[in-house]
């Protein structure tokens, strides 16, 4: 044993808790959130009270909430992960009972002084009791049609009202980590399958009921697919959005412009270029070489989660990892292919990038249980 393992291990459990905590992926955190930091204060015209101060002390807050969940036992979350699960779902009852109506949509609700968004806590909620769940359920019966329904039921629950607000994007995401949480945890791949002939089913129904009084999407959800399919249908209208991402994402060439020489933040030609486009300002400015660069801050994070649920022997720590993992990829990959037109634009942010408050904190909680796990793993 060298002298540093010994002074760990013989360290008051304080002190060994901070030692323990996985700080490579504390500061690529801080790493990619101070790229945000620039970017706010780049697309708000060098004013740094506009966006970016804000969102200064949002991540402040969140660290701190990080740090205090990380030092909670992982025990604790795994009992409170029912109740966690079953306010969040709460919460989106009531925002479809009497939530605040913003941007045609209804997504949030006030709660005093708190504005809160509660489709982000479902988001991350949803994976620890997924992950409670298989870690209370015998292996053998993972792939059992009983005890597959129920997980099926928790994940479609709170994706059905999510829908509803409408939040299209959001609603991909329950989805989508559910269903990495349900793989990792061995179901099998037939049942995957069959949700893809499903899914094939669905979106011929999407397009074949357009029109009808049984359509399933809303008018402006058809016309955001129409822009996916061609934007130069109507470049000054709905394809207006997806022109203007791609011309700046084409025009930062291999170094981009400089930092604040972004043309199309700069003149405003760029929508919503603080929330959900923040990502081709980025790109306009440093180019190929600074896009790049954040996606390696991204895959680092993404692979330090992975690797610290492979190190762990608790099935519960190593689920609620991957689903926080799975949970970020599909954050950025919906978000990248949405402002590149691989994807219809469906509202969904970048993860410590875009302006933002309740899905920051969430997020940050959800790297707090990714510590939480890390500390308190078997050693």
């Amino acid at each position: 044993m060298s002298f540093l393992e010994y002074r760990i291990k013989t360290a008051p459990t304080g002190l060994r808790k901070v030692l323990y905590l996985n700080w490579p992926l504390v500061l690529l955190v801080t790493a990619v959130a101070s790229v945000g930091f620039l970017m706010l204060y780049s697309v708000a015209g060098g004013r740094i009270g506009l966006w970016a101060e804000p969102q200064m002390k949002r991540f402040a807050v969140g660290m701190v909430l990080m740090f205090i969940v990380a030092f909670v036992p992982i025990w604790f979350w795994r009992s409170m992960s029912a109740l966690a699960y079953g306010v969040a779902f709460a919460l989106l009852v009531l925002v479809e009972l009497m939530g605040r109506v913003g941007m045609g949509a209804q997504r949030w609700i006030e709660l005093g002084p708190i504005v809160l968004q509660p489709s982000e806590m479902m988001k991350f909620t949803l994976v620890m009791m997924l992950a409670s769940y298989y870690d209370w359920l015998d292996p053998k019966k993972v792939s059992r049609p009983f005890w597959v329904l129920l997980p099926v039921l928790i994940i479609v629950a709170p994706t059905v009202l999510v829908l509803m607000q409408p939040n299209l994007g959001t609603s991909i995401m329950l989805l989508a980590a559910g269903a990495a949480v349900m793989f990792c945890a061995g179901v099998s791949w037939w049942y995957f399958a069959g949700v893809a002939g499903i899914v094939g089913a669905a979106v011929y129904g999407v397009f074949a009921l357009r029109g009808t009084p049984w359509q399933f999407l809303h008018d402006y959800q058809y016309r955001r697919i129409d822009t996916f399919l061609d934007p130069t249908a109507d470049p000054l209208g709905a394809g207006y959005n997806i022109i203007q991402a791609q011309i700046a994402l084409g025009s930062g060439g291999w170094g981009g412009k400089g930092f604040m020489q972004g043309t199309q933040s700069r003149l405003n030609f760029l929508p919503e270029k603080h929330t959900d486009f923040i990502f081709t300002t980025l790109a306009e400015e440093f180019g190929f070489v600074g896009a790049f660069s954040l996606l390696a801050l991204y895959a680092a994070i993404i692979a330090f989660c992975v690797v610290s649920a492979l190190q762990n022997r608790d099935r519960f720590s190593q689920l609620l990892i991957l689903g926080v993992a799975a949970n970020l990829f599909f954050y950025i990959a919906v978000n990248l292919s949405m402002v590149m037109g691989m994807a219809p634009v469906v509202g969904v942010p970048l993860p410590l990038l875009s302006y933002g408050g309740s899905a920051m904190l969430v997020l940050l909680v959800g790297f707090g249980l990714v510590q939480s796990a890390h500390v308190h793993r078997p050693r």
